[in-house]
């Protein structure tokens, strides 16, 4: 449905009092800086829809007033790159110094991990009784800023 220009300025009118109106509640004001604070953007959407126009004037009942819906939705946030992310998958490679790895149901994403001192040592402990051998299972918990692998779950193959 195109709209003409006269209604398009007064849908825009429309919603530059609704802002002004809210902008000067506190009580408003307060409530999205409460939303905000939980992580939380709000998004405030007019729907304009017409009306069934009347055939006969008389027998219409008059409409005081109409109020346009108004939906509040809540977007949820990204989730920010801080702290240990879990990573599911098979084993591709693995060395004291790094493991490749096959993403669990995603076959084309592979991620590659440095290991950390403490998972380097525990690594170099698995290799000396055979290591992880392509297709074992793993999961890599990693710090997301510096993609390095600071827990690995997972249970090694017998040795060949």
């Amino acid at each position: 449905m195109q709209l003409d220009d006269h209604l398009k300025n007064l849908l825009r009118e429309l919603g530059h009092a609704i802002n002004d109106t809210v902008s000067e509640s506190e009580r408003i004001t307060g409530a999205i800086a409460g939303v905000r604070a939980h992580g939380y953007d709000i998004v405030l959407k007019l729907d304009a829809t017409p009306r069934a126009q009347a055939q006969d004037p008389i027998l219409t009942p008059i409409i005081v007033s109409e109020a346009a819906p108004i939906v509040v939705n809540a977007i949820k946030p990204k989730p920010k790159l801080t702290g240990t992310v879990k990573f599911e998958g098979t084993v591709m490679h693995a060395n004291v110094a790094q493991l490749t790895v096959r993403a669990k149901g995603n076959d084309m994403t592979i991620e590659t991990f440095a290991l950390s001192q403490p998972v380097a040592a525990k690594m170099q402990q698995i290799i000396d009784k055979g290591g992880y051998q392509y297709g074992d299972k793993v999961t890599v918990y990693y710090d997301a800023q510096t993609r390095e692998a600071v827990k690995i779950k997972g249970k090694p193959s017998r040795p060949l």
